[in-house]
This record gives structure tokens, sequence and C-alpha cells, in this order.
């Protein structure tokens, strides 16, 4: 009995110093922390333009979609311009073959995984680190376009996904508002983020919960609840994963990747309570001007300023949720298309520019006042991609844009071709590093 109780307590005091091991906090200064509602790092406030470039980990692989001199010029170019703050997908979710979904994925079965798609992720990660990049990294999707919430229902033996673009998208929101309330879906997903967080990168030798590079996990993009009754369940399942991330790596910061109000069933309420959690370090609202109806296709430099308005006023009422908390909001998605709704790298970005330029015009004056309003990131970088000439949407083989694969490709994507919106930014980058 003597010998059973000491095995026991052998094996709980294993269990907890590996537990201790994984979540030790490192007292790096590279590592981005918060103090008094700002963002540090090494010692100094960080105020950030950023990119959306969600397809790094996939363009990073030696596998199928893969391109990594492509990569590094794409990183240069980013670099060049002064921008140091990547959004990025870990990877795509479930099988292949699916309309307006990306490819390759990288689970292809619960807990079975591609492995030049995590390799792709180290990869990417490595190269970052050469440039002095940050790497905010979302592990979910409410979306169908790499899987989400959708392939977890899937998996857990709720039937097949509907697909938006031939199911409607009501069908599609019905079906993925059961993740919320599926402690199986959720479980399958947990072991996914457990997975990916406790990961050592293979080119570096680093492990992932000590690399500086990445600034923050992000739950998911676009997290919602999809139905008014879901509100509580939502606020859980977010609870409970910023906990779990946390609980897995005590290093680095941990974000929602919400809508805002948009996101929330426009409820201001439910965004302030999964943002209020004290394992969610900071906040983060989306911005849509022609997808939220303020800018429609056939008058984007009309209502440019309605849509200027109205970007200033969903900040300010999140703006004054941070201030309740001390934490600091970015706006970490916001696009607008080009002139007369043309995707062509041809057509004009007059009223894009524009719109971004009061965007970052707003960063740079909180930068200077060293508000709560920390960052942006514009959606999304295409860079060096080329369109093809006989089909809008994505499909594999075609190159990765900033544009997801339900959407036209070049809808909002800034290309390496885009120099007036190369200038503002390279402009604006500079000035708010500075403040």
């Amino acid at each position: 009995m003597r010998k059973q109780n000491f095995i026991f307590l052998s094996v709980l005091m294993f269990i907890v110093l590996s537990c201790t091991a994984v979540s030790k906090k490192t007292e790096d200064k590279s590592f981005v922390r918060i103090e008094n509602g700002q963002f540090i790092r090494n010692g100094k406030p960080y105020y950030y333009i950023g990119a959306n470039f969600w397809y790094g980990a996939m363009l990073a692989s030696e596998g199928e979609g893969g391109n990594r001199e492509r990569l590094c010029r794409e990183l240069d170019s980013l670099k060049s311009l002064g921008i140091d703050n990547l959004r990025i997908l870990v990877g795509s979710d479930g099988e292949r073959g699916v309309p307006a979904k990306v490819e390759p994925t990288l689970q292809i079965a619960p807990g079975v995984y591609n492995d030049t798609i995590f390799a792709g992720l180290d990869y990417l990660l490595a190269e970052m680190a050469k440039r002095d990049m940050l790497a905010v990294l979302y592990l979910n999707n409410s979306w169908e376009w790499s899987g989400g919430y959708g392939q977890y229902l899937q998996w857990a033996g709720y039937g097949k996904a509907p697909v938006p673009a031939i199911d409607g998208y009501a069908a599609y929101m019905e079906f993925v508002g059961q993740f919320v309330r599926s402690d199986s879906a959720q479980a399958l997903f947990a072991n996914y983020v457990k997975d990916v967080i406790t990961r050592t990168n293979r080119y570096t030798k680093v492990r992932y919960i000590d690399d500086p590079t990445i600034m923050s996990w992000q739950i998911g993009n676009e997290p919602r609840a999809f139905l008014p009754e879901n509100k509580a369940s939502f606020s859980k399942w977010m609870r409970e994963t910023a906990a779990l991330i946390k609980s897995l790596d005590a290093n680095h910061l941990v974000s929602t990747g919400s809508e805002g109000k948009w996101g929330c069933e426009t409820n201001l309420n439910l965004f302030e309570e999964i943002h209020a959690d004290s394992n969610v370090d900071y906040m983060n609202i989306h911005i849509w001007p022609y997808n939220w109806g303020w800018a429609p296709k056939d008058s984007l430099t009309a209502n440019l300023e309605k849509a200027k308005s109205n970007t200033k006023a969903y900040i300010d009422e999140h703006l004054a949720v941070a201030k309740k908390y001390r934490k600091p909001l970015v706006l970490e998605e916001f696009g607008y298309p080009r002139d007369g709704f043309r995707f062509d790298k041809a057509a004009p970005i007059t009223a894009r520019d524009a719109y971004y330029r009061f965007v970052f015009e707003l960063v740079e004056k909180h930068a200077a006042m060293q508000s709560l309003f920390a960052g942006c990131n514009f959606w999304g970088w295409g860079g060096l991609a080329e369109l093809s000439s006989t089909h809008e949407s994505w499909v594999p083989g075609d190159d990765y844009t900033g544009d997801p694969a339900q959407e036209p490709q070049g809808l909002n994507s800034v290309f390496a071709s885009d120099s007036t919106t190369l200038s503002l930014i390279r402009s604006f980058t500079l000035n708010v590093r500075g403040k």
C-alpha cells in the first residue's frame, strides 16, 4: 500500500511539474506584454499597422500550394513597407474538394495532420523571426472557407456541413450555430489547440510557447454565437478556450478574433462579456463597409464619407469598452473594394486609398496619445499573386491572394502593383512606429 501511494504521488508530481513547465512564464522582454492598457515590446509601447496574411503557412510549405521563394519575397516586401505584424491562419480543416474551402488542409481528420503544412508554419515563423516580425495565429474559423465550426460538427457526427455557395448561408448558419452547444465538437477542437500550441519548431528547435515571434494565440476568425439563444453557450466556450490556451502557454497573449458587436448578435454587452474575461488580454474588432451595407458596390465612392463616419463610431463604441477594462483594442480586419467593384489589378483604388488613409490617421492619432486603440491589420495582402483570367473564385492551383476561397479574388487584396496604397502604408507605418 505504501508503495502504491508512492507511485501515485510520483505520477501526480510528474503531472504538476509537466504542467508547470508548459505554462511557466518567461520574462523575455521581446514577448509582447500589456502594461496599463498598452502593448509593450522590448520595454517600449508597441503600436502598429499590420496586414492579414492568412495563407502564410500554406505558402511556406514544400507541398502543394507552397512557394518558399514567393513567401520570402512577400515577407521582404511587407517588411520594406514597415509592416511587422501579420495575422495568419494556422491551418484549414477537413476533407478536400469542398467548394470554397482553401487547400491543402492541415488537419485532415481529428488529430491527423498534413505535416507539410505544419512544416510550412514552422518555416514561416522562422523566416518572420529573421525579419523581426510578429504573428497573430488564429486557431479556428466560424466560416466555411477553412473548415472550422462546420468541419468539427461534421466530425462529431452532426451530418454533412452545408456549403453556403450551394445550400445558402441560412442553412449554413443554422448548422454551425450548433458548435457552441456541442461538447463533442469542442473537445475535438480542444485537442487540436493542444497539438498546435505544444509544438516545437523543426527549423529553430524552439517550442512555440517559447517563441516571441508569436504575439498572440487567437481563438478563431470571427467566432460567433450565430443565434440569440446561443449567447450564453458562446460566452462559456470562449471563456473555456481562453483558459485552455493560457494553461498551455503563459508567455503569449490571448485574443478572440471577434468582429465586435457585429459578430455578437449586434449585442455590445456580449462583446464586453467575452472580452472582460481575465484570460483575454486585448480586444478585437473588424469593419467591413461593403459587406455591412455602408457602401454598396454601386456607390463605393459616393458612400465613402458614410463609411468613414460609421467606422469611427464603431471604433469609438468599442473603445469605450476597452477603456473600462484597460485593455488594448485592435482593428484587425478592414477592407474596401476597388473602384467600380472591379477585381482586376488595373482597376483604380481611389476610394480604397482614401478609406485606408482615414483608418491609418486614426491609428496614428491614437499612437501619438498612447491611447488604448493600438493598431490595425488591413485585409489583406495579395502581394505577388497572379489572378486567373477565366474565373473569379479561388480553385486549387490558383495563387493565394488576400481573398479567401469563397470571395472573388482581388476583391479586397492589396497587390505589389498597387503603388499608391503601398506608398500610403509606408508613410503611416513609419509615423506610427516612431511614436
